[in-house]
């Protein structure tokens, strides 16, 4: 399947991996793209070393391309935005911030700069500075959010720049895709559910409180701060959302939340660690390699889009 999205980023389904802070390293990243997809190395708050190191072991795995997300509050931001430039990453997705003063050294080596948006202002913002493409991410996704959901963002989106727009949030079959599709998105990004695919490095406690969540198991920390994160209902988020309603402060929140990700990613502490997963997690029920998820959704897209 062809749009202006498979074209520009040499791939074969327009499917996008999301660049998960922890999760999205090489093995999934590779995987990813082996299956006709792109793969994302999440840079997350990692030293711009790690992050080479992580693009190099992805290239010894596969030889289809393989994308960067750089997450713009970290630290060492500045200094992964060169790394990719050096390891001749040929793309880059960004998020948390505003990546315009990267934007003329990306361009110059060639590499096609797609930002995470969350809001019709933001997403001309982009174009304006010359973004190929943005991702318009509905609230329903996992991790750090907007307000706006994706079914309304998204042809907004659509409507207000020419250049392609990615559709995420709350998207995790072939039905999804093929709305998106009718909302005038040209591809789409996907994270919780390639967060429980066999290749997928996280603990296995992770893969199966997605696995087993239902409906209702989505939660969301922060809102009174303005850092709203979506993540699965635990102890922690229950001590959170406690704390928050008594009027706690950001730094006092911030302190409780303080590593819990990893926590719960590598040692899989469900219970007092931070599980981002999107609203779409009640709908994932197996674990299967990214191949297998990437055949099975394309196909049933293919079906309802008749292609």
């Amino acid at each position: 399947m062809k749009t202006r999205v498979t074209e520009m980023l040499g791939i074969e389904f327009p499917i996008i991996q999301g660049g998960m802070a922890w999760v999205a390293e090489h093995h999934l990243a590779a995987a990813v793209s082996a299956a006709g997809g792109l793969g994302l190395i999440g840079g997350a708050n990692a030293p711009a070393e790690v992050v080479r190191d992580e693009i190099r072991k992805a290239k010894a795995i596969t030889d289809k391309p393989v994308g960067v997300n750089v997450m713009l509050l970290s630290p060492y931001a500045e200094e992964v935005a060169k790394v990719v430039v050096e390891e001749g990453v040929k793309v880059v997705t960004t998020g948390a911030g505003n990546p315009e003063k990267y934007m003329d050294m990306w361009k110059a080596a060639g590499i096609k700069v797609i930002p995470v948006v969350a809001s019709v202002a933001l997403a001309k913002r982009m174009e304006k500075y010359g973004a190929d493409a943005v991702v318009a991410e509905g609230t329903e996704s996992g991790g750090h959010i907007g307000e706006a959901t994706t079914m309304t963002l998204v042809p907004q989106v659509v409507d207000a720049v020419s250049i392609p727009v990615i559709a995420a949030g709350g998207i995790g079959d072939g039905r999804g895709i093929a709305a998106a599709f009718m909302l005038g998105a040209e591809a789409v990004q996907i994270g919780t559910r390639f967060v429980v695919s066999k290749e997928s490095i996280v603990h296995e406690n992770y893969k199966q409180r997605i696995i087993k969540a239902k409906d209702i198991d989505s939660a969301v920390t922060g809102r009174s701060h303005g850092h709203p994160v979506r993540c699965l209902r635990n102890k922690m988020t229950r001590e959170y959302n406690r704390l928050e309603q008594e009027g706690k402060s950001f730094e006092e929140l911030e302190y409780l939340t303080l590593g819990t990700l990893r926590k719960a990613v590598q040692e899989g502490d469900i219970t007092d660690g931070t599980v981002m997963a999107g609203q779409i997690a009640g709908l994932i029920s197996k674990e299967q390699t990214c191949k297998e998820m990437i055949d099975e959704m394309m196909e049933q897209a293919g079906k309802l889009l008749k292609w």
